[in-house]
């Protein structure tokens, strides 16, 4: 069953990820050397999240690391500012994640070639002055180097997090 399941999220990575020929090989490869350091890193930042540990969080990142789509679709962030995010986010917000699942891909000769985590859960979060819930599911990609994070990219149900927030969606006035 478990690779049943690492064969799908494989074809389902593939199938979202662009295809530049140029005529090289490009290779995946599930079994790396690095593989379980990099899963033990990314283990830790979620870990840190559901803590509420900014030190620990951002002691998972490399020094000039870059964070996407944390706060909007095409945002970037810095290390500095990732953990101001989550100071802000932690003073108001405990997080708990749930159904976590954890992929370690290597790519090589592809535009996106490195040692990958991709991950997928749900991050629930509680506001603490209200009780209030939101249930956020989410998937990142976070490329590790040298035992650190170099990048992430996260990627979340937006629509979910405006609709609790009591946002409604009305379509176009003709």
């Amino acid at each position: 069953m478990k690779t049943l399941k690492a064969t799908f999220v494989l074809a389902l990575f593939l199938m979202l990820t662009p295809i530049i020929s140029n005529a090289q090989e490009m290779s995946v490869t599930l079994e790396f050397k690095n593989a379980a350091t990099a899963l033990e890193v990314i283990q830790k930042h979620s870990k840190a999240i559901e803590a509420g540990d900014v030190a620990a969080l951002t002691a998972q990142f490399a020094p000039n690391a870059m964070i996407y789509g944390l706060v909007g679709a095409l945002d970037s962030l810095t290390v500095a500012q990732h953990a101001e995010f989550y100071t802000n986010s932690f003073n108001q917000y405990k997080h708990r994640i749930s159904q976590d699942l954890y992929l370690p891909v290597k790519v090589t000769n592809n535009w996106n070639e490195g040692e990958w985590i991709l991950s997928w859960g749900i991050n629930t979060v509680t506001d603490k002055a209200s009780g209030e819930t939101i249930t956020i599911p989410y998937h990142t990609a976070s490329m590790v180097s040298n035992g650190k994070i170099t990048m992430v990219r996260y990627w979340y149900d937006i629509l979910n997090i405006l609709q609790n927030q009591g946002y409604v969606i009305k379509p176009p006035s003709n």
